[in-house]
């Protein structure tokens, strides 16, 4: 397929994903609203303008990004890599999985892990209205790097999972049990945004990148199932934000006070 064809194959594809959306808008604003669309033509420039541009990314991710970080996994977990001399005419001469072998894999995860988050639009949104409404005391910045630096611990700790072959439901439960007792400490106003930053992360950008690397770390490891153990990292990448932008805040108001009391003590 020429790239031409699969331009107005992904941008057919992107005009029936929009248009109900916009169907969704257009029909609320003059029938339920009964009132005409301002700026007509501002807003259909718009609307091809997010078309073309959603065709581009998903045609630059298929062609470029998803290939490239497929290749890498594989490559990182290739028994001729991690084991090097043990590796010997096409077999590992080792008893067991060590998970230390894999060190190169996790420092992989998690710089996937914070550069596409990073990176996704949808978080970039979030992060400038969040500065927005809250008039700066949210750095959009900030709420960027808090949410990837989780996504980047999360992965992590998910590819571990798969070399080391342990049940999911362990790290999620605990992850779940630290949320709950952050969300009792931390400052209410960032509680519902740390909840949203779990959703955000899972988007067009980090899902199949994430999805690829798990597949492809479980079908390299001996023993290791890609039904069972290949999914999973997208979960990681969900509540571990959730966590990170909470203990950003947690840090922040903790280092606030105490700049607080430093102050004080210094005018006595």
């Amino acid at each position: 397929m020429s790239h031409l064809e699969l331009f107005q194959e992904t941008l057919q594809s992107t005009l029936r994903d929009v248009i109900p959306i916009a169907l969704v808008l257009i029909g609320f604003q003059m029938f339920v609203l009964r009132q005409k669309i301002a700026h007509a033509w501002r807003v259909l420039r718009g609307f091809v303008y997010v078309l073309l541009g959603l065709a581009l990314f998903l045609m630059g991710l298929e062609e470029a990004i998803f290939p490239l970080g497929e290749v890498m996994a594989t490559q990182l977990t290739n028994p001729a890599f991690l084991y090097g001399d043990l590796y010997k005419d096409g077999v590992a001469v080792i008893e067991t999985i060590r998970w230390q072998d894999y060190g190169w894999v996790y420092a992989f995860a998690f710089a996937i892990g914070l550069a596409t988050t990073l990176a996704e639009p949808s978080l970039i949104a979030v992060g400038m209205k969040a500065q927005q409404v809250s008039g700066g005391a949210i750095s959009a910045w900030g709420l960027r790097l808090a949410v990837s630096l989780g996504v980047a611990i999360g992965v992590s700790l998910g590819c571990f999972r798969i070399v080391t072959g342990t049940d999911l439901w362990l790290y999620i439960v605990v992850a779940y049990v630290l949320v709950i007792l952050q969300t009792m400490r931390a400052p209410k106003m960032i509680i519902p945004l740390a909840y949203d930053s779990g959703g955000v992360t899972t988007s067009t950008v980090t899902v199949p990148l994430l999805a690829a690397l798990g597949l492809g770390l479980a079908a390299t490891i001996p023993g290791r199932s890609p039904l069972i153990d290949g999914f999973g990292l997208i979960a990681f990448a969900s509540v571990f934000p959730i966590m990170s932008v909470m203990g950003y805040a947690q840090i922040s108001r903790w280092l606030e006070n105490k700049k607080k009391n430093t102050g004080g003590e210094d005018a006595l």
